[in-house]
């Protein structure tokens, strides 16, 4: 057994004008999945971009909001998944903190609570 700390805030994500946002990669596996612990800080955005494969965005800590491409404001927070499918434009940010584990791959199932 390991314990690993996961909000390491290794680098700064830069691309998209993001502003106040950390990347810390996780883990990788098999078929190009990614695991990335983001902390955005108070005020903090990640751009708008496309999802470059389907992507679940997981709130672990804090809350915030995301918006697609009509770029209405929607909140999140702690327990809060978004699923982007590849291609679709998003953004994100938070007036507080905000803490995510987000896992990438394509061909991603993510199961609604009545599938399990």
């Amino acid at each position: 057994m390991r314990l690993l700390p996961i909000d390491r805030a290794e680098h700064l994500i830069a691309r998209f004008s993001s502003t106040g946002a950390y990347a810390t990669r996780l883990a990788v596996g098999t078929g190009s999945y990614h695991l990335t612990c983001l902390s955005i800080g108070p005020g903090g955005t990640i751009g708008t971009h496309p999802a470059p494969v389907e992507q679940l965005f997981l709130v672990i800590a804090g809350e915030g909001w995301i918006s697609g491409p009509d770029a209405v404001r929607l909140p999140i927070s702690a327990g809060t998944a978004v699923l982007w499918s590849a291609g679709e434009e998003h953004t994100s940010g938070t007036d507080t903190h905000l803490t995510v584990l987000a896992l990438e791959g394509a061909g991603l199932n993510v199961f609604e609570h009545e599938d399990y």
